[in-house]
Protein backbone atom coordinates (compact mmCIF):
# COMPACT_ATOMS: atom_id res chain seq x y z
CA UNK A 1 0.00 0.00 0.00
CA UNK A 2 2.92 2.19 0.71
CA UNK A 3 4.55 1.65 -2.42
CA UNK A 4 1.20 2.23 -4.27
CA UNK A 5 0.45 5.54 -2.33
CA UNK A 6 3.96 6.98 -3.47
CA UNK A 7 3.89 5.81 -7.02
CA UNK A 8 0.27 7.63 -6.72
CA UNK A 9 1.62 10.81 -5.24
CA UNK A 10 4.43 10.88 -7.16
CA UNK A 11 2.51 10.37 -10.40
CA UNK A 12 0.29 13.33 -9.49
CA UNK A 13 3.38 15.73 -8.55
CA UNK A 14 4.03 14.85 -12.31
CA UNK A 15 0.85 16.36 -13.25
CA UNK A 16 0.89 19.08 -11.64
CA UNK A 17 4.24 20.31 -12.76
CA UNK A 18 3.30 19.82 -16.45
CA UNK A 19 0.09 22.04 -15.57
CA UNK A 20 2.50 24.78 -13.77
CA UNK A 21 4.70 24.68 -17.05
CA UNK A 22 1.80 24.96 -19.76
CA UNK A 23 -0.02 27.43 -18.10
CA UNK A 24 3.27 29.92 -17.88
CA UNK A 25 3.37 29.98 -21.60
CA UNK A 26 6.48 27.43 -21.24
CA UNK A 27 7.48 25.14 -24.22
CA UNK A 28 6.19 21.42 -23.68
CA UNK A 29 10.42 19.93 -23.96
CA UNK A 30 10.80 20.59 -19.95
CA UNK A 31 7.54 19.16 -18.69
CA UNK A 32 8.11 15.88 -20.61
CA UNK A 33 11.51 15.67 -19.22
CA UNK A 34 10.23 16.10 -15.88
CA UNK A 35 7.20 13.53 -16.41
CA UNK A 36 9.80 11.23 -17.46
CA UNK A 37 11.77 11.60 -14.77
CA UNK A 38 9.43 10.88 -12.22
CA UNK A 39 8.26 8.59 -14.07
CA UNK A 40 11.26 6.79 -13.99
CA UNK A 41 11.65 7.15 -10.33
CA UNK A 42 8.22 6.18 -9.71
CA UNK A 43 8.89 3.12 -11.50
CA UNK A 44 12.18 2.55 -9.46
CA UNK A 45 10.42 2.77 -6.52
CA UNK A 46 7.82 -0.03 -7.08
CA UNK A 47 9.04 -2.58 -9.41
CA UNK A 48 9.82 -5.80 -8.20
CA UNK A 49 13.49 -6.54 -7.13
CA UNK A 50 15.66 -8.75 -9.42
CA UNK A 51 17.89 -10.97 -7.34
CA UNK A 52 20.88 -11.82 -9.80
CA UNK A 53 24.23 -14.18 -9.11
CA UNK A 54 27.72 -12.71 -9.68
CA UNK A 55 30.05 -15.47 -10.08
CA UNK A 56 33.62 -13.50 -9.55
CA UNK A 57 37.22 -14.41 -10.10
CA UNK A 58 39.96 -14.64 -7.54
CA UNK A 59 42.65 -11.42 -8.50
CA UNK A 60 41.91 -9.13 -5.75
CA UNK A 61 41.14 -6.10 -8.51
CA UNK A 62 38.48 -8.25 -9.47
CA UNK A 63 36.99 -9.10 -6.09
CA UNK A 64 36.97 -4.94 -5.46
CA UNK A 65 35.47 -4.39 -8.79
CA UNK A 66 32.35 -6.60 -8.05
CA UNK A 67 31.83 -4.79 -5.02
CA UNK A 68 31.46 -1.77 -7.27
CA UNK A 69 29.43 -3.46 -9.39
CA UNK A 70 27.18 -4.53 -6.48
CA UNK A 71 27.29 -1.07 -5.23
CA UNK A 72 25.91 1.02 -8.45
CA UNK A 73 23.50 -1.60 -9.79
CA UNK A 74 21.68 -1.39 -7.03
CA UNK A 75 22.06 2.11 -6.33
CA UNK A 76 21.16 3.05 -9.63
CA UNK A 77 18.13 1.22 -9.95
CA UNK A 78 16.26 2.38 -6.53
CA UNK A 79 16.76 -1.24 -5.27
CA UNK A 80 15.03 -2.79 -8.63
CA UNK A 81 18.61 -5.04 -8.57
CA UNK A 82 19.93 -7.13 -6.48
CA UNK A 83 23.29 -8.14 -6.67
CA UNK A 84 24.54 -11.77 -4.56
CA UNK A 85 28.45 -11.88 -5.05
CA UNK A 86 30.29 -15.01 -5.30
CA UNK A 87 34.17 -14.24 -5.38
CA UNK A 88 36.31 -16.71 -5.63
CA UNK A 89 35.41 -19.14 -8.44
CA UNK A 90 32.94 -20.21 -5.24
CA UNK A 91 31.03 -21.39 -8.33
CA UNK A 92 33.47 -23.38 -10.44
CA UNK A 93 36.55 -22.08 -12.22
CA UNK A 94 36.33 -20.06 -15.74
CA UNK A 95 35.32 -22.42 -18.01
CA UNK A 96 32.26 -23.74 -15.80
CA UNK A 97 31.14 -20.40 -15.32
CA UNK A 98 30.74 -19.57 -18.77
CA UNK A 99 29.12 -22.73 -19.20
CA UNK A 100 26.47 -21.88 -16.43
CA UNK A 101 25.95 -18.39 -17.42
CA UNK A 102 24.88 -19.42 -20.64
CA UNK A 103 22.86 -22.19 -19.28
CA UNK A 104 21.28 -19.20 -17.25
CA UNK A 105 21.81 -20.51 -13.87
CA UNK A 106 24.29 -17.88 -13.11
CA UNK A 107 23.08 -14.35 -14.20
CA UNK A 108 26.79 -12.59 -14.08
CA UNK A 109 29.76 -14.28 -14.67
CA UNK A 110 33.57 -12.79 -14.79
CA UNK A 111 36.09 -15.32 -17.00
CA UNK A 112 39.29 -15.03 -19.17
CA UNK A 113 39.42 -15.32 -22.85
CA UNK A 114 41.11 -19.00 -23.43
CA UNK A 115 37.85 -20.86 -21.93
CA UNK A 116 35.68 -19.00 -23.93
CA UNK A 117 37.34 -19.69 -27.24
CA UNK A 118 36.45 -22.36 -28.06
CA UNK A 119 32.81 -21.16 -27.39
CA UNK A 120 33.34 -17.86 -29.33
CA UNK A 121 36.41 -18.37 -31.87
CA UNK A 122 37.28 -14.28 -32.14
CA UNK A 123 38.34 -14.61 -28.52
CA UNK A 124 41.62 -16.41 -30.19
CA UNK A 125 42.24 -12.87 -30.91
CA UNK A 126 43.66 -12.57 -27.44
CA UNK A 127 46.05 -15.34 -28.12
CA UNK A 128 48.45 -12.71 -30.39
CA UNK A 129 51.77 -11.64 -28.64
CA UNK A 130 51.96 -7.94 -29.03
CA UNK A 131 48.23 -7.02 -30.06
CA UNK A 132 48.83 -3.99 -27.57
CA UNK A 133 51.86 -2.66 -26.40
CA UNK A 134 51.09 -0.72 -23.20
CA UNK A 135 48.10 -0.73 -21.35
CA UNK A 136 46.36 2.56 -22.45
CA UNK A 137 46.77 1.21 -26.23
CA UNK A 138 44.94 -1.92 -25.06
CA UNK A 139 42.00 0.51 -23.20
CA UNK A 140 41.48 2.67 -26.04
CA UNK A 141 41.08 -0.72 -28.49
CA UNK A 142 39.03 -2.47 -26.02
CA UNK A 143 36.33 0.18 -25.65
CA UNK A 144 36.78 1.19 -28.91
CA UNK A 145 34.55 0.05 -32.33
CA UNK A 146 36.20 -2.83 -32.53
CA UNK A 147 36.26 -4.13 -28.64
CA UNK A 148 32.33 -3.19 -28.81
CA UNK A 149 31.49 -5.12 -32.00
CA UNK A 150 33.18 -8.42 -30.13
CA UNK A 151 31.38 -8.45 -26.64
CA UNK A 152 28.21 -7.82 -28.87
CA UNK A 153 29.17 -10.95 -31.04
CA UNK A 154 28.58 -12.76 -27.78
CA UNK A 155 24.59 -12.55 -28.11
CA UNK A 156 25.44 -15.82 -30.31
CA UNK A 157 26.61 -17.92 -27.92
CA UNK A 158 23.08 -16.56 -25.50
CA UNK A 159 25.50 -14.19 -23.59
CA UNK A 160 25.36 -10.63 -23.18
CA UNK A 161 29.02 -9.08 -22.99
CA UNK A 162 29.64 -5.87 -20.59
CA UNK A 163 32.76 -4.90 -20.11
CA UNK A 164 36.38 -5.66 -20.42
CA UNK A 165 37.95 -5.93 -17.10
CA UNK A 166 41.62 -6.31 -16.95
CA UNK A 167 43.63 -9.90 -16.20
CA UNK A 168 46.76 -8.53 -17.20
CA UNK A 169 50.01 -8.31 -19.51
CA UNK A 170 52.18 -11.90 -19.79
CA UNK A 171 55.72 -10.74 -18.60
CA UNK A 172 59.32 -12.55 -18.94
CA UNK A 173 61.18 -14.13 -16.03
CA UNK A 174 64.66 -15.86 -15.82
CA UNK A 175 67.64 -16.22 -13.77
CA UNK A 176 70.36 -15.09 -16.60
CA UNK A 177 70.43 -12.20 -18.27
CA UNK A 178 68.79 -9.04 -18.39
CA UNK A 179 65.93 -9.78 -21.37
CA UNK A 180 65.06 -6.69 -23.82
CA UNK A 181 65.07 -7.95 -27.24
CA UNK A 182 64.50 -11.06 -28.85
CA UNK A 183 67.74 -11.77 -29.31
CA UNK A 184 68.34 -12.06 -25.55
CA UNK A 185 66.20 -15.04 -25.30
CA UNK A 186 68.12 -16.82 -27.86
CA UNK A 187 68.00 -20.69 -27.13
CA UNK A 188 66.53 -20.19 -23.60
CA UNK A 189 64.18 -22.87 -22.59
CA UNK A 190 60.87 -21.26 -21.55
CA UNK A 191 57.76 -22.47 -20.38
CA UNK A 192 54.49 -22.17 -21.90
CA UNK A 193 51.24 -23.10 -21.59
CA UNK A 194 50.26 -25.84 -24.41
CA UNK A 195 49.11 -23.22 -26.64
CA UNK A 196 49.53 -23.34 -30.29
CA UNK A 197 49.85 -19.50 -30.96
CA UNK A 198 51.87 -19.22 -27.69
CA UNK A 199 54.78 -21.45 -29.10
CA UNK A 200 55.18 -20.27 -32.36
CA UNK A 201 55.98 -17.15 -31.08
CA UNK A 202 58.32 -18.05 -28.94
CA UNK A 203 59.91 -20.41 -31.53
CA UNK A 204 59.87 -17.37 -33.76
CA UNK A 205 61.80 -15.27 -31.42
CA UNK A 206 64.33 -17.96 -30.63
CA UNK A 207 63.82 -19.80 -27.38
CA UNK A 208 62.67 -23.28 -27.19
CA UNK A 209 59.08 -23.24 -25.88
CA UNK A 210 58.22 -26.35 -23.54
CA UNK A 211 54.58 -26.67 -22.30
CA UNK A 212 54.30 -27.72 -18.63
CA UNK A 213 51.87 -27.95 -15.91
CA UNK A 214 51.76 -25.14 -13.81
CA UNK A 215 52.03 -27.36 -10.71
CA UNK A 216 55.65 -28.12 -11.93
CA UNK A 217 57.15 -24.71 -12.50
CA UNK A 218 58.22 -23.42 -9.36
CA UNK A 219 60.47 -26.88 -8.93
CA UNK A 220 61.31 -26.84 -12.62
CA UNK A 221 62.54 -23.17 -12.51
CA UNK A 222 64.61 -24.36 -9.08
CA UNK A 223 66.37 -26.99 -10.75
CA UNK A 224 66.80 -25.78 -14.11
CA UNK A 225 64.83 -27.80 -15.97
CA UNK A 226 63.69 -24.44 -17.71
CA UNK A 227 65.34 -21.30 -17.60
CA UNK A 228 62.66 -18.80 -17.82
CA UNK A 229 58.92 -18.73 -17.57
CA UNK A 230 55.87 -16.11 -18.82
CA UNK A 231 52.93 -14.86 -16.91
CA UNK A 232 51.09 -11.72 -15.26
CA UNK A 233 52.73 -10.30 -12.40
CA UNK A 234 50.18 -11.14 -10.34
CA UNK A 235 51.06 -14.54 -10.58
CA UNK A 236 54.74 -14.30 -10.59
CA UNK A 237 54.42 -12.66 -7.04
CA UNK A 238 51.68 -14.80 -5.73
CA UNK A 239 53.62 -18.03 -6.35
CA UNK A 240 57.22 -16.33 -5.50
CA UNK A 241 58.91 -17.04 -9.00
CA UNK A 242 61.32 -14.29 -8.40
CA UNK A 243 63.05 -16.27 -5.31
CA UNK A 244 63.80 -18.75 -8.34
CA UNK A 245 63.91 -15.73 -11.17
CA UNK A 246 66.54 -12.67 -10.97
CA UNK A 247 65.15 -11.16 -13.68
CA UNK A 248 61.73 -9.78 -14.06
CA UNK A 249 61.66 -7.96 -18.00
CA UNK A 250 58.39 -6.27 -18.42
CA UNK A 251 57.91 -7.42 -22.35
CA UNK A 252 54.09 -7.26 -22.24
CA UNK A 253 53.77 -9.39 -24.77
CA UNK A 254 50.33 -10.74 -24.63
CA UNK A 255 47.51 -8.96 -22.98
CA UNK A 256 44.82 -11.09 -21.73
CA UNK A 257 40.88 -9.09 -20.51
CA UNK A 258 38.74 -10.70 -18.42
CA UNK A 259 35.03 -10.83 -20.06
CA UNK A 260 32.29 -9.49 -17.95
CA UNK A 261 29.11 -11.39 -19.32
CA UNK A 262 25.57 -11.84 -18.29
CA UNK A 263 22.89 -14.08 -19.81
CA UNK A 264 21.15 -12.62 -22.33
CA UNK A 265 17.83 -14.28 -21.90
CA UNK A 266 18.04 -12.88 -18.31
CA UNK A 267 19.42 -9.42 -19.04
CA UNK A 268 16.52 -9.18 -21.78
CA UNK A 269 14.00 -9.60 -19.45
CA UNK A 270 14.90 -6.99 -17.30
CA UNK A 271 12.90 -3.56 -17.15
CA UNK A 272 14.66 -0.87 -18.63
CA UNK A 273 15.79 0.55 -15.39
CA UNK A 274 17.65 -2.41 -14.56
CA UNK A 275 19.19 -3.03 -17.94
CA UNK A 276 20.68 0.56 -16.96
CA UNK A 277 21.36 0.06 -14.17
CA UNK A 278 23.80 -2.83 -14.78
CA UNK A 279 25.24 -1.04 -17.80
CA UNK A 280 26.20 1.74 -15.68
CA UNK A 281 27.51 -0.61 -13.19
CA UNK A 282 29.74 -2.49 -16.20
CA UNK A 283 30.89 0.78 -16.92
CA UNK A 284 32.13 2.57 -14.00
CA UNK A 285 33.39 -1.12 -12.02
CA UNK A 286 35.66 -1.52 -15.66
CA UNK A 287 37.14 2.05 -14.53
CA UNK A 288 37.61 1.14 -11.28
CA UNK A 289 39.15 -2.25 -12.12
CA UNK A 290 41.71 -1.12 -14.61
CA UNK A 291 43.37 1.70 -11.80
CA UNK A 292 42.75 -1.00 -8.73
CA UNK A 293 45.11 -3.19 -11.04
CA UNK A 294 47.61 -0.71 -12.08
CA UNK A 295 47.95 0.30 -8.67
CA UNK A 296 48.56 -3.45 -7.24
CA UNK A 297 51.16 -4.09 -10.53
CA UNK A 298 53.34 -0.74 -9.18
CA UNK A 299 53.07 -2.74 -5.34
CA UNK A 300 53.91 -5.73 -6.62
CA UNK A 301 56.68 -4.11 -8.49
CA UNK A 302 58.18 -2.05 -5.60
CA UNK A 303 58.42 -5.33 -3.89
CA UNK A 304 60.33 -6.83 -6.77
CA UNK A 305 62.87 -4.04 -6.19
CA UNK A 306 63.23 -3.86 -2.95
CA UNK A 307 63.72 -7.29 -2.87
CA UNK A 308 67.10 -7.47 -5.06
CA UNK A 309 65.10 -8.76 -8.07
CA UNK A 310 66.53 -6.26 -11.20
CA UNK A 311 63.28 -4.88 -12.93
CA UNK A 312 64.17 -4.16 -16.42
CA UNK A 313 61.39 -1.79 -18.54
CA UNK A 314 60.82 -2.01 -22.33
CA UNK A 315 60.61 1.16 -24.08
CA UNK A 316 57.50 0.89 -27.19
CA UNK A 317 60.26 1.00 -29.40
CA UNK A 318 62.01 -2.02 -27.61
CA UNK A 319 58.45 -3.96 -27.67
CA UNK A 320 57.95 -3.02 -31.40
CA UNK A 321 60.97 -5.25 -32.26
CA UNK A 322 59.22 -8.06 -30.83
CA UNK A 323 56.05 -7.62 -32.80
CA UNK A 324 57.94 -7.44 -35.78
CA UNK A 325 58.82 -10.85 -35.16
CA UNK A 326 55.25 -11.68 -34.82
CA UNK A 327 54.60 -9.85 -37.89
CA UNK A 328 57.21 -11.25 -40.30
CA UNK A 329 56.70 -14.95 -39.02
CA UNK A 330 52.86 -15.00 -39.96
CA UNK A 331 51.82 -15.41 -36.21
CA UNK A 332 48.84 -13.01 -36.59
CA UNK A 333 48.09 -15.22 -39.53
CA UNK A 334 48.17 -18.17 -37.12
CA UNK A 335 45.61 -16.67 -35.02
CA UNK A 336 43.23 -15.34 -37.60
CA UNK A 337 42.73 -18.65 -39.34
CA UNK A 338 41.10 -19.62 -35.74
CA UNK A 339 38.77 -17.09 -35.75
CA UNK A 340 35.43 -16.46 -37.47
CA UNK A 341 36.16 -12.43 -37.51
CA UNK A 342 39.92 -12.22 -38.60
CA UNK A 343 38.95 -8.83 -40.03
CA UNK A 344 38.69 -7.77 -35.82
CA UNK A 345 42.70 -8.18 -35.77
CA UNK A 346 43.82 -6.00 -38.74
CA UNK A 347 41.30 -3.58 -37.37
CA UNK A 348 42.74 -3.47 -33.97
CA UNK A 349 46.03 -3.53 -35.12
CA UNK A 350 45.43 -0.35 -37.64
CA UNK A 351 43.67 1.79 -35.00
Amino acid sequence: MFKFKKGLAMALASVLMVAMVTGCGGSDTPAESSNAEATEESAKGTEEPVELVFSNVTSVSGKDAGEVFKRVAEEESGGAVVVNLFPDNMLGDDRVVIETTAMGNIDIGVSSTSPLATMYPDFYLFDSPYLFLNSEDAYAKLDGEVGQEILDGMESIGLKGLAFWENGFRNFTNNKTAVKTPADVKGFKVRTMENEVHIAAWTAFGANPTPMAFTELFTALQQGTVDAQENPLGIIDANKFVEVQDYVSLTQHVYTPYIVCMNLDKFNSLSENQQNAILKAAAESTSYQRERSQELEKEILEKFAAGGTTVVELTDDEKAEWQKVVTDNNIFDLVKGKMEHPEYLDNMLSE
